[in-house]
């Protein structure tokens, strides 16, 4: 029974938390519905351990006592918010600053559970190999007190750095600049740049400088277009009135091009149909006031020199059940022509590549659309970036094209990773991204 306890059940957290195959298996069964469920399991597993190390340092019952109410009330309290869909502006703001606690409670103690985990595969060989060399029943190797001491040096680091992402992460704006090549580019576009913005969520700002300062940066880089992939606001077109003179600083060469994506619908407010209508419409003059062009499954053709080169976009269209479907590849792409040079504006990445039947993907579409531009996924505003190195962000477990550059059957994907923020007001090391993308002929 101790063994069971003592190795067994922390290998079934391990296999859990990093069986990642299972955890694809979940999301495809479910079409994300499972990503709830496995949240809680994990979440489970990890409390599971940092629990033993509390208990490990803390001898007290009142001690014990303090630990768990807490953990109940702030779990209780992040899934009562997480399952009632529908906010009020004063549970909104209630939830966010429970998602910043779950957050700053959580992440540090993941750390801690890998260091406690090294040290049960550690005693576990100790066991093993001491009850190969003897008859008599021994007793499994305790645990050493220093590895619960090394595992909270390690969960400090990562709470520093959610404290970060809240306080100034989710400003730090940075520009990404990438060369795209391609074998078909008409020679009139070579050098063409493109600045995308994506998921601008701005209800969710809460310091207009800020906002102005990365409005700015956009602008600083003179790019023949600038696009707009989707979600402007969280809920409702409201949220964006106090930022219209902030946005309306942008401009561009060739013009601006926006889409919807699944937040600009008023889908996840409370509101009737009627006002979501209202909603929508509201939230797409403003988008014209800014000086965007809105391509609700429509296209711009920019000529040069009897060359043309489109910008397609599309309506919101999601791989999962519960993201809208509204996106008409064939009906925005009618106006293309034989030779053109394609890039396509669709919000989320899923539908470059997806598996629905009766539904177009990207990469079989007759129409060939050589670059697309997406957002969504935020890179889940957490994550590990170091070029060339890592890069890593638990959001790859349920989009496997989540942010950068990506290609298959000789088409290509750009994940941007969001300007704004959503729900964790913050970003802890997936910074707010301004894109800028060159195209270039291959040689």
């Amino acid at each position: 029974m101790q063994f069971i306890r003592v190795f067994v059940i922390p290998l079934i957290i391990l296999l859990v938390m990093v069986d990642m195959v299972f955890f694809r298996f979940l999301l495809k069964i479910s079409r994300g519905i499972g990503i709830a469920t496995y949240f809680w399991i994990v979440v489970i597993a990890i409390e599971y351990y940092a629990f033993q190390a509390f208990r490990a340092l803390n001898h007290t019952k009142t001690g014990m006592w303090i630990y768990i109410i807490v953990h109940i009330l702030l779990f209780g309290g992040l899934y009562y918010f997480s399952s009632t869909r529908k906010l009020s502006e004063f549970n909104f703001a209630n939830f966010q600053r429970l998602v910043v606690l779950t957050t700053l409670f959580l992440v540090p103690k993941i750390f801690l559970t890998l260091t406690l985990m090294v040290d049960d595969f550690i005693r576990l060989f100790q066991y093993t190999f001491t009850s190969a060399d003897t008859s008599e029943a021994i007793d499994i190797p305790s645990r050493r007190k220093v590895a619960t001491w090394i595992g909270l040096g390690l969960a400090a680091i990562p709470f520093i750095g959610v404290l970060d992402g809240v306080f100034r992460g989710k400003y730090r704006y940075r520009v990404i600049r990438k060369t795209v090549f391609f074998d078909d580019l008409p020679d009139a576009f070579e050098g063409f740049t493109i600045t995308q913005l994506s998921d601008i969520h701005s209800g969710s700002f809460d310091d207009k400088e800020k906002v102005d300062y990365g409005v700015k940066l956009a602008l600083k880089q003179n790019s023949d277009v600038l696009v707009f992939t989707g979600d402007m606001v969280n809920d409702i077109a409201d949220e964006l009135e106090p930022y219209v003179d902030i946005f309306k600083q942008l401009e561009a060469k060739d013009g601006m091009f926006a889409i919807l994506g699944n937040h600009d619908y008023g889908e996840y407010a409370n509101i009737s149909d009627r006002e979501r209508a209202e909603s929508v419409s509201h939230l797409q003059n403003m988008h014209k006031e800014i000086g965007f062009k809105m391509l609700n499954n429509d296209m711009h053709t920019i000529e040069r020199d009897g060359q043309r080169l489109n910008i397609v976009g599309v309506e919101n269209w999601g791989h999962a059940d519960f993201f809208p479907k509204r996106g008409d590849l064939r009906k925005a792409s009618e106006g293309v022509q034989e030779g053109d040079f394609n890039v396509l504006l669709s919000h989320d990445p899923s539908h470059f590549d997806h598996d629905l039947k009766d539904h177009d993907n990207v990469i079989d579409f007759e129409k060939k659309m050589h670059l697309t531009l997406s957002g969504h996924t935020h890179g889940m505003q957490f994550g590990v970036e170091i070029p060339g190195i890592i890069k890593w962000s638990p959001v790859k477990y349920r989009y496997h094209n989540w942010a950068g550059l990506y290609e298959e059957k000789g088409r290509k994907l750009y994940v941007n990773r969001g300007f704004g923020f959503l729900g964790f007001p913050g970003r802890v090391g997936m910074w707010p991204e301004i894109t800028v993308l060159e195209l270039r002929k291959k040689v």
